[in-house]
């Protein structure tokens, strides 16, 4: 297949080509490189003929036309601003990156002629889950946080522009995710270095926020699957079918690195925090054969290896040195 992927140097679309590259497929990325995108994460594949990488803004159609082929076979849309506690702060770039920028991804697909497009939302669009209800794809969507209310919008747009023009369009909503090369902001890898650094772990509130996790190679096996299986115009859903607390989860870590829970340390509640998401994905794996290979405490404890062996890449997020790696390993090469 030829892809077009937005968004490609960040956690989730990065581990997408490396796995749509393994597989032969060739992958155009399309990335603006903000803070989040570090194309450090796709080093593996960088020299590979099969990968090209364009820098431009899904939020301007003319960068998006210019470097999307005519009729290629899918567009992967995982462009997005994705931290809920940025847009609480400010609500305007996950308006335009993720309303705006989808639409302009929309447009732009269906004049070039593109095959399918695939749709990355989030769980946190069907908002609050009461304690053992399950989020179903034709459940409710009632978003709590502008991240979540701007995710829910592009959803519309992408239902829109399949009955409006008839684009073959594919959602898909992910849980937690989490696995190697994961932005140091996020509970878990935020969690896995301040622990092995001996440095105080942030537990919002009361710390019994249920999540459900889903390692990240999982998640895009699904994704793949979903790309090339679906069915046009459906939403799948992707999780990991075990929903955990936040400390449940940290304890855990704790408990896997050998430190103190004494590195707990209660911080303010996040406003209008969600207590429980969970996805229920039978849909996903009746349609598409498809079910999470990795079990939370093995996912966990090779995510906890792969971070300390790449104790400098942490250190290079955290200082912001990793964007050095585009100056250094794209000079001279065709970008735009």
């Amino acid at each position: 297949m030829q892809i077009f992927v937005t968004g490609g140097a960040g956690f989730i679309g990065s581990e997408f080509i490396r796995q749509a590259v393994a597989a032969g497929d060739s992958v155009i990325n399309f990335d603006k490189l903000t803070y989040a995108g570090n194309l450090e994460n796709l080093a593996s594949v960088v020299a590979n003929p099969l990968y090209s990488l364009v820098v431009g803004d899904v939020c301007k159609a003319d960068q998006v036309a210019a470097a999307m082929p005519e009729a290629c076979d899918a567009v992967v849309h995982f462009a997005a601003e994705s931290h809920v506690d940025r847009s609480i702060l400010s609500a305007e770039e996950f308006v335009l990156t993720n309303v705006l920028g989808t639409q302009v991804m929309l447009d732009v697909a269906r004049h070039r002629k593109v095959g399918r497009f695939l749709h990355i939302s989030t769980d946190e669009v069907g908002g609050d889950m009461e304690a053992d209800e399950w989020f179903r794809e034709e459940g409710a969507l009632e978003p709590s946080s502008p991240y979540a209310a701007s995710k829910t919008a592009a959803e519309h747009f992408v239902r829109a522009a399949a009955r409006t023009f008839g684009l073959d369009t594919i959602v898909t909503r992910t849980s937690n995710n989490y696995g190697p090369f994961q932005f140091p902001e996020k509970l878990l890898p935020l969690a896995i270095s301040n622990a092995l650094e001996d440095r105080p772990i942030p537990v919002y509130g009361d710390g019994l926020q249920i999540r459900d996790w889903v390692h990240v190679a999982d998640n895009c096996e699904a994704l793949r699957l979903a790309l090339a299986k679906g069915r046009a115009g459906e939403t799948y859903h992707i999780g990991g079918g075990d929903p955990m607390t936040n400390l449940d989860v940290l304890h855990m870590l704790l408990r896997i690195v050998g430190k103190p829970e004494s590195l707990l340390t209660r911080v303010t509640d996040r406003l209008g925090h969600d207590r429980r998401y969970a996805v229920h994905f039978g849909k996903t794996t009746h349609e598409l054969g498809w079910s999470p290979e990795t079990t939370f405490e093995a996912g966990l404890t090779a995510t906890i290896d792969w971070y300390k062996a790449n104790a400098e890449w942490v250190s290079r997020c955290k200082s912001g040195d990793y964007r050095k790696y585009y100056e250094t390993m794209y000079a001279g090469r065709e970008t735009v």
